[in-house]
C-alpha cells in the first residue's frame, strides 16, 4: 500500500467552490420557486444570492474547463472504447449487488484512472447538457428581468422554470448519489479525505488487477474484431 496523489490544490478548490455554489444555488432556488412553503431565506436575497452564484458558476466551470484542457485532464472524463463495455459491465454489477457483499471495488482510482466508465458518462451528460441547460434557462429568466419580451421566444416563463426547476432536481438527485457513493470507500471519510488532502491510499494488489483486468478487456475486444473479420472474409 501506498499513497498516490490524486488531485492537485486547483482541483479540490475547484471541487469545493463548485459543491457550494451548486447546493446553495438549488436552495436558494428552492426559495425563489416557492418562498411560501420552501422559503430558507428572505426572497429578495435569495434572488440576489442566487444570481450571483449563478455567473460564478459559470465563471468557475469555464475556469475549470480551461484548466483540465491545457492539462490533458481532461481525458479523464473521456471514456475507453476498446474496454468501455466490459468494464461499464463490472461497475454496474458492483453497484447494483458486489457493494452490498462487500465485494472489492472493480476499479482501484489513481492518477492514471480516477473516473470509472459510468462516471465518466455521468459526468459527460452533467457537463454538455445538463450544466449548459441550466444555464441557458437561468440566463434567459435573467434577461427577462430586464427584457420581458424575450419570454416570448421560449413559450413563456412557466416552461422555462419548469425546465430549470427539473434540472435543479437532477443536480441534487447527482449530488445525493455523489454523497453516497463518497461514503464507499475503504473507510466512510476515506474519499472525503482525499478530495481534501489530494492523496489516496493505493492497494498495490488491486492496481495489478486492475491492469489485468483493462487487459483482458482489450483481448476480449481483439478476439471479437478477427472473429467479426474472419467471418466477413
Amino acid at each position: 500500500m501506498h499513497r498516490e496523489y490524486i488531485y492537485s490544490l486547483y482541483e479540490r478548490l475547484w471541487h469545493w467552490f463548485q459543491a457550494i455554489a451548486v447546493l446553495t444555488l438549488i436552495l436558494t432556488g428552492l426559495s425563489i420557486h416557492d418562498p411560501d412553503r420552501l422559503g430558507l431565506v428572505p426572497f429578495a436575497v435569495a434572488v440576489r444570492l442566487h444570481n450571483f452564484l449563478g455567473w460564478f458558476l459559470v465563471v468557475n466551470a469555464f475556469l475549470g474547463f480551461f484548466y483540465y484542457l491545457t492539462t490533458g485532464t481532461i481525458r479523464q472524463f473521456i471514456p475507453e472504447p476498446r474496454e468501455f463495455h466490459v468494464l461499464a459491465w463490472q461497475q454496474l454489477r458492483y453497484y447494483l449487488f458486489g457493494i452490498f457483499r462487500g465485494e472489492p471495488h472493480p476499479l482501484q482510482r489513481s492518477a492514471r484512472r480516477r473516473l470509472n466508465p459510468l462516471q465518466q458518462i455521468v459526468y459527460l451528460a452533467i457537463l454538455n447538457v445538463l450544466l449548459p441547460l441550466q444555464v441557458l434557462t437561468g440566463l434567459v429568466m435573467w434577461i427577462a428581468q430586464y427584457s420581458p419580451q424575450v419570454l416570448a421566444l421560449f413559450g413563456g416563463l412557466s416552461g422555462l422554470a419548469a425546465i430549470h426547476m427539473l434540472g435543479a432536481w437532477l443536480f441534487m438527485a447527482f449530488m445525493l448519489a455523489h454523497v453516497y457513493l463518497a461514503t464507499t470507500g475503504p473507510k466512510v471519510w476515506s474519499h472525503f479525505v482525499t478530495m481534501i488532502t489530494g492523496y489516496e491510499l493505493i492497494q498495490d494488489a488491486e492496481i495489478a488487477r486492475d491492469e489485468a483486468t483493462s487487459e483482458q478487456a482489450g483481448t476480449s475486444e481483439q478476439k471479437a474484431h478477427s472473429q467479426q473479420m474472419f467471418d466477413i472474409s
